[in-house]
């Protein structure tokens, strides 16, 4: 008895010893962008001797007090290591969110061909913009975002991809946005409503640089920005952003107009999840801004809702409906009182008070059967709405209703065939341009030839026909082709050539105003724009170590005429025949842009420590030509820049984050004459020539920013924008932001 009393005992003095000595860890593991849980990640703390994460990414180890080097593998995924020290009793939360092995050339895009690639297979230059630039910048306005891309500059509204553009007065536009591929520009004057392009529920932007309209049609003479939205995924999903910022003094003293503080807020809120065989999206959004220039103030909201149910009954049909919406006042910016202290003051007489609205009503239907066609049917309605309540002469409403059906099919083991019919019908109702409707028509058919497995080939051709007012314009044919050669593991060149062209907006034909001593007149017999674009690039995945990116470098050349510019000159009134000065729209360029683009990505991840860095650096030559000769002038093409520069760095330490960006821009090769010509530049911008003689000169910006995150969900951040308060302008009298800060909370779970 008293032997086994004392094995009793002993037994009971091991385990008791084991308890006390015992140490736990536990964690979920996930993908470091996405956040989606990695089901079966391999945590190995030793020789043969680990565990695997679960159906929800979840772990658990029990380990003896000290110190361990604790391993986090998953497939296709770069190999973390986190050392950890371990005291008894101890239990460690460590959740580990791992990075994708050469997500820079892997990362699924779909704009180029609208089909599913890898970014590594593409024949044209594709910029991709994800959602956590976003966050980690603090930005919440689209065009903010598009303008620190390499290679795109955005001028009061206009944008441009490596020179495509200068600045139209908001009147038209070379470059098509999207919303998960449905072309959003207002029927109208043609333009991008930045303000409502969804970023609270944004999954990836898609840049295409270079003519797309074979697949994407007028308007897409100079590239697409492909706004895509996120999809629910295997666990629900929120997101919320709150922020507020203020302006501080500009670098000159004597354009502080204010007296209380230029505040700035906004605040976002999303959610994602599957009920059964549907998926569901919300979002919404609110901002606030007081604007640091006199009479330029706005308040914004948008909504989204996004459903989407699988079909149980038929395989591979899916359909749903999509909602983007949102209403805006503000105050916009036209032209500065004079240059000495007004610079950041509008002229009264300019300030027009705007009350805007979008709506856009997606349905679609997808039917995908397997080894058989594809199918996508999907539908666009939008709205917009323009109210001036000090001048209802301007108001002007439009509606478009567009379609289009795509069908694509395997030929064989190495041919895909791709047909696409599209039609885009809109009405406007307007005191400014008049009543009009058009009617836009096309058909585009594209193969794809994949050659053993290191050569892919593209061939597809366009037929369009655009009928405004019941008077048809010509059939026009367009064409693209491009070749993508794998030359090793991570090496791709790729080569391309696309034609483009676009029809003028209402606005461009006929609109007619005064803003203050600006006037314009209408032209209803400016043509079409047509172009065209080559390049040859190389793209190299980088992998090495615990380090992951790529670099891609593209040499391209874009020649296009019939450009539309405004040119300043004396015109007869449309009502009164009487002429006056002004700008009218017109066919006056003949443009051909030479230039070389270089983007690199790099990641590093080790432990608690993380690393990015990604830049670009564009060169352009751009010129006009002689179209009788084919002979380049000596004159630059207006509004655009030979150089730009971006370089941006951020790194995460544990729970804190810091990040530095810097853009740099050579000046502005040209502008309008009326800008700088002694007869008439006082009357339009005062000041504007000797502010012009003095500033027009390369500049440098720097942004910096903040972070502490208590947990993997939530952050805390703080940005100083223009840390340097350097001041710049973009169009002439558009004095940019001087430097302001701003701190943001914001959290996913």
């Amino acid at each position: 008895m008293r032997v086994l009393l004392s094995l009793f005992f002993l037994c009971s003095f091991i385990i008791v010893s084991g308890e006390d000595n015992s140490a736990f860890i536990h964690g979920n593991i996930y993908d470091g962008e996405t956040k989606e849980a990695l089901t079966g990640a391999n945590i190995i703390y030793g020789n043969n001797l680990g565990t695997i994460s679960d159906d929800k990414g979840f772990y658990k180890l029990n380990l003896r007090p000290g110190r361990w080097e604790i391993s986090f593998q998953y497939v296709g995924y770069i190999t973390t290591v986190r050392s950890v020290n371990l005291a008894a009793g101890d239990t460690l939360i460590l959740d580990v969110g791992l990075i994708a092995a050469l997500n820079e050339i892997d990362q699924i895009v779909i704009s180029a061909n609208k089909v599913e690639q890898k970014l590594s297979d593409l024949t044209v230059s594709m910029t991709l913009i994800k959602a956590h630039f976003l966050s980690n910048n603090h930005i919440s306005d689209p065009q903010e975002l598009i303008n620190k891309t390499p290679g795109i500059e955005v001028l009061d509204g206009q944008a441009s991809i490596r020179g495509g553009s200068g600045f139209s007065y908001g009147a038209g536009s070379r470059v098509m946005a999207l919303i998960d591929g449905l072309p959003v520009l207002s029927a109208d004057a043609g333009n991008i409503k930045w303000q409502f392009l969804p970023l609270e529920n944004l999954s990836q932007i898609e840049i295409i640089k270079g003519a797309s309209s074979v697949i994407y049609g007028s308007s897409a003479l100079n590239g697409i920005i492909n706004f895509r939205t996120a999809e629910a995924g295997s666990e629900p999903r929120t997101k919320f952003v709150a922020e507020t910022g203020i302006f501080g003094q500009p670098a000159r003293k004597e354009w502080m107009w204010w007296d209380s503080p230029r505040m700035f807020t906004n605040a976002s809120l999303s959610h994602l999840q599957k009920f059964g065989n549907t998926d569901i999206g919300i979002a919404g959004s609110v901002l606030l801004d007081n604007g640091y220039r006199k009479l330029n103030d706005e308040k914004l909201g948008r909504f989204s809702i996004r459903l989407k149910h699988h079909s149980q009954k038929v395989e591979g049909l899916k359909y749903g409906i999509n909602l983007n919406s949102g209403m805006t006042k503000k105050t916009g910016f036209v032209l500065w009182e004079d240059a000495n202290t007004g610079a950041l003051k509008q002229i009264e007489s300019t300030a027009t008070r705007l009350n805007g609205s979008f709506l856009a009503i997606d349905p679609f239907i997808i039917f995908r059967a397997k080894d058989k066609a594809d199918h996508d049917l999907r539908m666009r309605i939008q709205s917009t709405s323009n109210k001036f309540p000090d001048g209802e002469q301007t108001n002007s409403d439009a509606i478009s209703f567009y379609t289009e059906y795509q069908y694509q099919k395997n030929l064989s083991k190495f041919v895909k065939l791709h047909l696409g019919l599209s039609e885009n019908f809109s009405k406007v109702f307007s005191n400014f341009y008049g009543d009009h409707n058009t009617l836009n028509v096309a058909g585009y058919s594209q193969i794809d030839i994949e050659s053993l497995k290191r050569v892919k080939i593209i061939a597809g051709v366009r037929v369009e026909q655009n009928i405004q007012d019941g008077n048809p314009d010509k059939f026009v044919p367009i064409l693209r082709t491009g070749l993508n050669y794998k030359l090793a593991d991570y090496t791709f060149l790729r080569t391309s050539f696309g034609q483009g062209y676009r029809y003028p907006s209402i606005a461009e034909k006929y609109a007619s105003t005064s803003l203050g001593s600006v006037k314009v007149f209408p032209n209803n017999e400016i043509l079409p724009e047509s172009g065209w674009n080559s390049e040859i690039g190389i793209k190299q995945g980088l992998l090495f170590g615990n380090i992951n990116g790529m670099v891609d470098l593209a040499v391209f050349y874009s020649q296009n005429r019939d450009m539309i510019e405004y040119v300043f000159g004396l015109y007869p009134d449309p009502v009164s025949g009487i002429f006056d000065v002004g700008f009218k729209a017109a066919n006056i360029e003949n443009s051909r842009v030479y230039g070389t683009e270089l983007e690199f990505r790099l990641n590093q991840s080790s432990g608690f420590l993380n690393n990015s860095l990604s830049g670009g650096y564009v060169f352009l030559y751009p010129v006009e030509y002689n179209s009788v000769t084919n002979k380049n002038s000596d004159d630059f093409l207006k509004y655009r820049r030979k150089h730009s520069v971006s370089l941006g760095w951020n790194t995460r330490i544990r729970k804190f984050e810091l990040g530095l960006n810097i853009y740099a821009k050579s000046r502005i090769l040209e502008i309008d004459n009326v800008f700088v010509n002694e007869v008439t530049r006082e009357g339009i911008l005062p000041g504007f020539y000797d502010y012009w003689t003095e500033n027009n000169s390369a500049y440098i910006l720097s942004d910096l920013t903040f972070g502490y995150r208590k947990s993997e969900q939530i952050k805390l951040s703080i940005a100083i924008k223009n840390l340097f308060n350097k001041e710049y302008m973009g169009r002439p009298g558009d004095i940019m932001p001087h430097r302001n800060f701003s701190i943001r909370l914001s959290g996913m779970f």
